[in-house]
Protein backbone atom coordinates (compact mmCIF):
# COMPACT_ATOMS: atom_id res chain seq x y z
CA UNK A 1 0.00 0.00 0.00
CA UNK A 2 1.45 3.15 -0.88
CA UNK A 3 -0.76 6.28 0.65
CA UNK A 4 0.12 10.10 0.24
CA UNK A 5 -1.62 12.40 2.72
CA UNK A 6 -1.46 16.36 3.39
CA UNK A 7 -4.10 19.14 3.06
CA UNK A 8 -5.07 20.21 -0.39
CA UNK A 9 -2.55 21.39 -2.98
CA UNK A 10 0.68 20.52 -1.49
CA UNK A 11 1.17 17.65 -4.62
CA UNK A 12 -0.20 14.57 -3.49
CA UNK A 13 -1.82 13.97 -6.98
CA UNK A 14 1.63 15.33 -8.80
CA UNK A 15 3.88 12.52 -6.58
CA UNK A 16 1.17 9.65 -6.48
CA UNK A 17 0.98 10.03 -10.59
CA UNK A 18 4.61 9.75 -10.78
CA UNK A 19 5.10 7.08 -8.40
CA UNK A 20 2.73 5.31 -10.54
CA UNK A 21 4.50 5.78 -13.74
CA UNK A 22 7.71 4.33 -11.87
CA UNK A 23 5.70 1.42 -11.17
CA UNK A 24 4.32 0.91 -14.81
CA UNK A 25 7.84 1.57 -16.09
CA UNK A 26 8.00 -1.97 -13.57
CA UNK A 27 5.52 -4.23 -15.59
CA UNK A 28 3.17 -3.01 -12.96
CA UNK A 29 -0.90 -3.11 -13.96
CA UNK A 30 -2.23 0.45 -12.40
CA UNK A 31 -5.78 1.67 -11.64
CA UNK A 32 -6.12 5.20 -10.90
CA UNK A 33 -9.58 6.10 -9.35
CA UNK A 34 -9.70 9.93 -9.12
CA UNK A 35 -12.05 10.87 -5.67
CA UNK A 36 -11.99 14.50 -6.09
CA UNK A 37 -14.72 16.70 -7.40
CA UNK A 38 -12.18 18.45 -9.34
CA UNK A 39 -11.51 15.70 -11.77
CA UNK A 40 -7.73 16.67 -11.99
CA UNK A 41 -6.04 13.13 -10.59
CA UNK A 42 -5.61 11.51 -14.27
CA UNK A 43 -4.28 14.73 -15.58
CA UNK A 44 -0.51 14.15 -15.99
CA UNK A 45 -1.21 10.19 -17.06
CA UNK A 46 -3.75 11.48 -19.37
CA UNK A 47 -1.67 14.46 -20.32
CA UNK A 48 -4.98 16.55 -20.35
CA UNK A 49 -6.85 18.99 -18.21
CA UNK A 50 -9.54 16.30 -16.82
CA UNK A 51 -11.59 13.99 -18.34
CA UNK A 52 -15.02 12.99 -18.12
CA UNK A 53 -16.45 11.68 -14.86
CA UNK A 54 -18.61 8.84 -13.77
CA UNK A 55 -21.59 11.15 -12.56
CA UNK A 56 -21.09 13.42 -15.38
CA UNK A 57 -21.58 10.58 -18.03
CA UNK A 58 -24.56 8.72 -15.77
CA UNK A 59 -26.00 12.07 -15.46
CA UNK A 60 -25.87 12.53 -19.35
CA UNK A 61 -26.44 8.91 -20.17
CA UNK A 62 -29.86 8.57 -17.55
CA UNK A 63 -28.06 6.95 -14.70
CA UNK A 64 -24.74 4.72 -13.72
CA UNK A 65 -26.63 1.45 -14.65
CA UNK A 66 -26.55 3.13 -18.39
CA UNK A 67 -22.63 3.02 -18.38
CA UNK A 68 -19.95 0.92 -20.25
CA UNK A 69 -16.62 0.42 -18.32
CA UNK A 70 -15.07 1.43 -21.54
CA UNK A 71 -17.23 4.57 -21.23
CA UNK A 72 -15.69 5.92 -18.06
CA UNK A 73 -12.23 4.66 -18.07
CA UNK A 74 -9.37 6.13 -20.07
CA UNK A 75 -6.29 4.80 -20.92
CA UNK A 76 -3.59 7.03 -20.37
CA UNK A 77 0.47 6.45 -20.26
CA UNK A 78 1.89 3.39 -20.77
CA UNK A 79 -1.44 1.66 -20.47
CA UNK A 80 -2.20 2.93 -16.86
CA UNK A 81 -6.37 3.06 -16.49
CA UNK A 82 -7.80 6.08 -15.18
CA UNK A 83 -11.12 6.96 -13.93
CA UNK A 84 -12.47 10.09 -12.25
CA UNK A 85 -15.51 9.72 -9.61
CA UNK A 86 -16.91 13.74 -10.22
CA UNK A 87 -18.58 15.40 -7.36
CA UNK A 88 -21.00 18.25 -6.57
CA UNK A 89 -19.85 21.97 -7.53
CA UNK A 90 -17.59 23.24 -3.91
CA UNK A 91 -20.43 23.49 -0.90
CA UNK A 92 -23.44 21.61 -2.78
CA UNK A 93 -23.05 18.36 -1.30
CA UNK A 94 -20.84 15.90 -0.09
CA UNK A 95 -18.32 14.82 -3.00
CA UNK A 96 -17.89 11.20 -1.04
CA UNK A 97 -21.57 10.12 -2.23
CA UNK A 98 -20.31 10.64 -5.85
CA UNK A 99 -16.99 8.15 -5.08
CA UNK A 100 -19.43 5.20 -3.35
CA UNK A 101 -21.31 5.44 -6.66
CA UNK A 102 -18.14 5.35 -9.14
CA UNK A 103 -16.58 2.92 -6.75
CA UNK A 104 -19.91 -0.04 -7.09
CA UNK A 105 -19.72 1.06 -10.39
CA UNK A 106 -16.06 0.07 -11.04
CA UNK A 107 -16.18 -3.02 -8.88
CA UNK A 108 -19.79 -4.33 -10.21
CA UNK A 109 -17.79 -4.11 -14.18
CA UNK A 110 -14.76 -5.60 -13.15
CA UNK A 111 -12.71 -2.77 -13.28
CA UNK A 112 -10.60 -4.54 -10.39
CA UNK A 113 -9.45 -6.84 -12.23
CA UNK A 114 -6.49 -7.90 -13.86
CA UNK A 115 -4.68 -4.53 -11.98
CA UNK A 116 -1.65 -5.40 -9.72
CA UNK A 117 -2.09 -1.67 -7.99
CA UNK A 118 -5.13 0.42 -7.75
CA UNK A 119 -4.19 4.26 -6.31
CA UNK A 120 -7.69 6.45 -5.04
CA UNK A 121 -6.52 9.74 -5.12
CA UNK A 122 -8.41 11.29 -2.66
CA UNK A 123 -9.07 15.27 -2.08
CA UNK A 124 -6.93 16.49 0.75
CA UNK A 125 -9.50 18.72 2.26
CA UNK A 126 -12.72 16.57 3.52
CA UNK A 127 -15.33 18.72 5.11
CA UNK A 128 -18.27 16.03 5.10
CA UNK A 129 -18.44 12.70 6.46
CA UNK A 130 -19.68 10.71 3.05
CA UNK A 131 -15.84 9.75 3.12
CA UNK A 132 -16.13 7.81 6.55
CA UNK A 133 -18.39 5.42 4.95
CA UNK A 134 -16.56 4.54 1.50
CA UNK A 135 -15.51 0.88 1.60
CA UNK A 136 -12.84 0.99 -0.67
CA UNK A 137 -12.41 -2.34 -2.66
CA UNK A 138 -8.48 -3.83 -1.67
CA UNK A 139 -7.93 -2.54 1.34
CA UNK A 140 -5.05 -2.76 2.72
CA UNK A 141 -5.73 -5.87 5.51
CA UNK A 142 -7.38 -8.10 2.85
CA UNK A 143 -5.30 -10.82 2.27
CA UNK A 144 -3.30 -10.75 -1.08
CA UNK A 145 -4.24 -7.01 -1.53
CA UNK A 146 -0.66 -5.54 -0.39
CA UNK A 147 2.73 -6.99 -0.15
CA UNK A 148 5.63 -5.64 2.28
Amino acid sequence: VIAFYGKGGIGKSTTSQNTLAALVELDQKILIVGCDPKADSTRLILHAKAQDTVLHLAAEAGSVEDLELEDVVKIGYKNIKCVESGGPEPGVGCAGRGVITAINFLEENGAYDDVDYVSYDVLGDVVCGGFAIIEFPRPPWRPGACDV
